[in-house]
């Protein structure tokens, strides 16, 4: 009755049987933090528009002075070839990785609209109180280089919307350098925003404040969930205005420009890969390959002649972990091309994205996406097929046998998936150990959830929050999301399955079970009408909703007064159904 498909959270495609030795298995938790909601936390916003960090560096160890600050291109440059023309102006690219590309200073005054203090102090080993100088505007928009510094726009391609797409690559974005923090970690500095590069095509290199806004808010939101992600350090705007036709209906109107500085471990994606074995460069393709695996593989060892397909399988299992992640949030990336999947199997490059409201697997955040392609619930699939282009992309380099073997592998990416969603949602119910009755549990409910048109991320909050006596009571005051779910003619066969299956968890308490699903059922997620508010209110120059908006979305698995007030948790208001969201930006 409740099919086992739903129940994985969306079809996927038919699970295979999988014994590859290649695979590698990573246990990764879907919150890498301990999130206490014991007591509602009382917020206090900043003027500064910076989130608090979630821990306390000592203060003598952070840089005061950005003439300190240093980035570093020397390693890309010395192991990759550079494209041997000069020059932003638009062209076909070849035999190279990277084409060298000035920023273009935004126009106008500039103003910092938003800071990640965890990103500015927590990775950057800088004092939050440099963002306040003139110097950091400059240094974060592209008007002024970091000391290092040798700005880069990346050659890449990529499959969109199912085809081949030919040269691609950083249209807008500059890659400034990579900077080694005091942990010992190699961060990479990218401005999005910042002008025209050789990859522009007919673009003019800018973005506008909603777009934005929009990933500076999630880039962090969705660190804080514990998704895989990229982060960004700072939002700048600017007077400049940009013209944008938002719905490529026609309706063109001028809107402003701003920049994002974003940071990430690497941003190499399936279409770095691809674009090089696409154009015939397979020595080209050999030596990227070689020099990702070294940086962020250790793991391989780089004298192993099965190397690419351990790397292979590695990208397909982390792919799988991360992909049944953006699901256990309810969040639908809304372009899934190959250029826009992550060779580390981070979430990159935001755009149309949007977290699901009413639980609908045909959820589509994309206006653009008239078929759907890219709807939630097709994630997973689209997932395997980006993959099976990596393959492609990887055969010049595999021998015979080992193309047959990463076959192999890729057909077990739907059990690795399967598996994964399958322990995250019994997380989110607070279950324990095995139960083969546990699938059709959690089918049973997304079926009622689907039904009634219930919440996805109120629903299993409330769960979490709900004692097992009011669950047995029916008792649902003030938890809306629960109540639109008990109007299902099925709810209460489910909750007695359900209060059954919590019963015969041993020496599990009612308030251990509400306080393990807490800290993984989020009370707070950036649904699109909370961006809309604030990216209205940022177009007017008012960014108090963005820093608060930050400042919550920080501590998501906590409740929190400033967030209640602000309705944050509280059924979406009508207007929000009205929202739609382009790829324009």
């Amino acid at each position: 009755m409740w099919s086992t498909c739903t129940a994985l959270v969306f079809a996927l495609v038919a699970a295979s049987s999988f014994t590859s030795v290649y695979v590698l298995e990573f246990c990764q938790n879907i919150s890498p933090e301990c999130h206490s909601d014991d007591n509602t936390a009382s917020n206090s916003q900043s003027s500064l528009h910076i989130v608090k960090s979630k821990w306390t560096l000592n203060a003598s160890s952070l840089m005061h002075d950005l003439n300190q600050f240093r980035v570093s291109c020397k390693k890309l440059l010395e192991a990759l070839p550079i494209d041997k023309v000069d020059g932003n102006f638009v062209r076909t690219v070849k035999n190279c990785i990277f084409s060298k590309s000035i920023p273009t200073p935004l126009k106008g005054p500039l103003r910092l609209a938003a800071a990640s203090k965890d990103v500015i102090e927590g990775i950057l080993d800088l004092d939050a109180s440099v963002t306040r100088s003139g110097d950091f505007l400059h240094y974060a928009s592209g008007g002024r280089l970091l000391p290092g510094s040798v700005p880069l726009a990346h050659r890449y391609g990529g499959h969109q919307f199912g085809y081949w797409a030919g040269q691609l690559g950083d249209g807008r974005a500059h890659f400034l350098g990579q900077y080694s923090n005091k942990k010992g970690e190699v961060w990479e500095l990218q401005l999005k925003g910042s002008g025209k590069t050789p990859y522009s095509r007919s673009g003019d290199g800018r973005a506008v404040i909603r777009s934005s806004v929009r990933e500076f808010l999630c880039s962090e939101a969705m660190h804080f969930l514990g998704v895989p992600t990229s982060r960004a350090a700072s939002l700048i705007v600017s007077e400049e205005p940009v013209l944008r036709d938002q719905f490529y209906n026609g309706n063109v109107k001028a809107e402003r420009g701003a920049v994002v500085l974003r940071l990430a471990k690497s941003w190499f994606r399936i279409g770095s890969l691809e674009i090089l074995s696409q154009s015939g460069e397979i020595d080209l393709l050999r030596k990227l390959l070689n020099f990702v695996i070294d940086e962020h593989f250790p793991f391989i060892n780089p004298d192993n002649p099965e190397k690419y397909l351990v790397f292979f399988s590695t990208v397909v299992n982390e792919t799988a972990h991360l992909i049944a992640q953006w699901m256990s949030v309810g969040f639908a990336h809304g372009v899934c091309n190959t250029d826009n999947f992550s060779l580390l199997s981070i979430t990159i490059d935001y755009g149309p994205f949007g977290f699901m409201e009413s639980y609908n697997p045909n959820f589509i955040p994309n206006t653009s996406d008239d078929e759907g392609r890219y709807s939630i619930g097709a994630q997973a699939n689209i997932g395997l097929f980006n993959l099976e282009k990596l393959l492609v992309a990887l055969i010049p380099v595999l021998t015979q046998t080992q193309q047959k073997q990463a076959k192999i592998i890729l057909k077990g990416y739907a059990n690795i998936y399967q598996m994964r969603v399958h322990q995250i949602f019994k997380a989110k119910l607070g279950l324990l150990g095995e139960d083969e009755d546990d699938n059709d549990l959690i089918a049973f409910l997304l079926k009622m959830m689907e039904d009634t048109e219930s919440d996805f991320t109120m629903t299993f909050r409330e769960l979490s929050e709900v004692s097992a006596i009011q669950l047995l009571n029916r008792n649902f005051t003030q938890m809306w999301a629960l109540d639109d779910l008990s109007h299902h003619k099925h709810f209460s066969d489910w909750l007695n399955k359900y209060l059954f299956r919590l019963s015969r968890q041993q020496d599990d308490s009612d308030l251990d079970r509400q306080h393990r699903m807490k800290n993984v059922n989020p009370r707070y997620v950036l649904r699109n009408w909370m961006a809309e508010s604030a990216i209205r209110k940022a177009e007017r120059n008012d960014f108090s909703e963005v820093e608060l908006l930050h400042h919550i979305l920080s501590s998501p698995f906590v409740t929190q007064e400033t967030a209640e007030e602000a309705g944050y948790a509280a059924r979406p208001p009508q207007w929000a159904r009205r929202l739609k969201v382009s790829c324009s930006s």
